[in-house]
């Protein structure tokens, strides 16, 4: 695979939180898959396997509408790709105690990945986690 290809795998990683993606799992992640979050929304560090991802995923789906996502910058080295993102979202179900505010939040990250094979098999993320709650209501 080519940095290039590497480059465009992750942004198909990145792009299925999008609202109305419908790129499948199976065609981007590895079996093996690890998501490492850091923050993870409940707080500290956390490791999910595929299944769990998918069920985050899901989660994010069912509360957060209209989700677009954008990518800012990438770099890329043999199997290593560095995304910066951009995702804009609507709250349109409770959020962590937040009833829905229908309102628009954004927030920024960057996903570390490495593949294998042409396929993605483990993820570093760092969000702006405070930068969500605050626009949440949930920090001040």
């Amino acid at each position: 695979m080519s940095l290039e290809d590497n480059k465009a795998m992750a942004r198909r990683a990145n792009a299925i939180w999008a609202s109305g993606n419908s790129d499948k799992f199976d065609d981007i992640f590895t079996d093996g898959y690890l998501n490492h979050q850091e923050p993870d929304i409940a707080g500290g560090v956390s490791v999910k396997n595929l299944e769990v991802y998918k069920a985050l995923l899901a989660k994010y789906h069912s509360t957060f509408t209209d989700s677009r996502n954008e990518v800012l910058m990438q770099i890329a080295e043999r199997d290593w790709v560095a995304t910066r993102w951009r995702f804009r979202a609507t709250q349109s179900a409770e959020y962590l105690g937040i009833q829905p505010t229908g309102n628009e939040v954004t927030w920024t990250g960057i996903q570390i990945d490495r593949l294998e094979n042409g396929k993605i098999a483990e993820s570093w993320d760092d969000w702006d986690k405070y930068n969500l709650f605050a626009q949440l209501g949930l920090v001040k």
